[in-house]
């Protein structure tokens, strides 16, 4: 996606310039909303299959290492030589985007949710299947619900991750706000355009660190109980 600026003469190259945010405010929207769209999508679809691993590794525990070691290593692999690796397979855009931002949040999200899982008290996990509950049962009503916080944390920590590297997104053409910092770059490092993109990408990921937060709080009620 391209975005068109701009550019009006201004006194200097100051780091921050209301001029350029109203010449350009539509243009930075449509980089804040792809930018916010790219990051929800990555971290549900990530979340969608750090689950169902994290479950696998909680139940036979021969997977846990295995599970663990293959996320922590395509953790490891530096962003730029994934984007390289997958481009020509999967084309220029988001596809290739949401791919690797997904690949990076799965290790954050699985060993989050694998300790939250291993912290389930094993006296309440008994009492469960003494109630005659069987795994499916217990996992839904009993585990989850008690990894949840684990869980959380690690959908936390994995969408402030997620909107930092969605920006090296800008090497394939969709880095959201990355496009705006990058574009100062080339326009002879125009202060106010990279000031402006680093500010938003901040401001995106407090912004949803402070909502997940509060889902987070709304969905344990038995955190905030014990707290008061």
């Amino acid at each position: 996606m391209s975005f068109h600026l701009s550019l009006r003469a201004e006194p200097g190259n100051p780091w921050f310039s209301w001029q350029y945010v109203r010449d350009n405010s539509d243009t930075i929207l449509a980089a804040l909303r792809e930018h916010a769209s790219l990051t929800g999508r990555a971290v549900l679809i990530a979340a969608l299959v750090a689950l169902p691993l994290a479950v696998a590794a909680y139940w036979y525990r021969g997977l846990a290492g295995p599970i663990l070691a293959l996320t922590g290593v395509l953790y490891t692999v530096p962003s730029l030589a994934l984007f390289a690796f997958l481009a020509p397979y999967l084309g220029i855009g988001a596809v290739t985007v949401l791919t690797v931002v997904v690949l990076y949040a799965l290790l954050v999200i699985v060993r989050n949710a694998v300790a939250g899982l291993n912290q389930v008290p094993p006296e309440v996990r008994d009492a469960a299947e003494g109630m005659g509950y069987g795994r499916w049962a217990r996992l839904f009503r009993v585990d989850l619900p008690l990894a949840l916080p684990g869980i959380l944390t690690g959908v936390r920590l994995a969408t402030v991750s997620t909107v930092a590297l969605v920006t090296v997104g800008v090497v394939v053409g969709r880095g959201g706000l990355g496009q705006l910092i990058f574009a100062g770059f080339q326009n002879n490092f125009y202060k106010a355009q990279i000031m402006t993109g680093t500010l938003l990408c901040v401001l995106l990921a407090l912004v949803l660190d402070l909502v997940l937060a509060g889902i987070g709080r709304l969905l344990t009620p038995w955190l905030r109980s014990r707290t008061g």
